[in-house]
């Protein structure tokens, strides 16, 4: 088997479960500061792209 559907699958499941996991702790950020929020969000939003980045490499080799 080919790494590309592993990585395919692996890379959606993980995903939604980050998608999951940020959401879970979002409810308990979003009464904080807004420096607070502004920070957290921006984090999740960028997080997700080193481990793609390497499951992309991953597959590719």
């Amino acid at each position: 088997m080919s790494r590309t559907p592993i990585a395919l699958i692996l890379g959606l499941v993980g995903f939604l479960a980050y998608v999951v996991a940020v959401l879970l702790v979002s409810d308990h950020v979003r009464g904080l500061h807004w420096t607070l929020e502004s920070a957290f969000f921006a984090v999740a939003g960028i997080a997700w792209v080193w481990p793609a980045k390497w499951l992309i490499t991953w597959a590719m080799r």
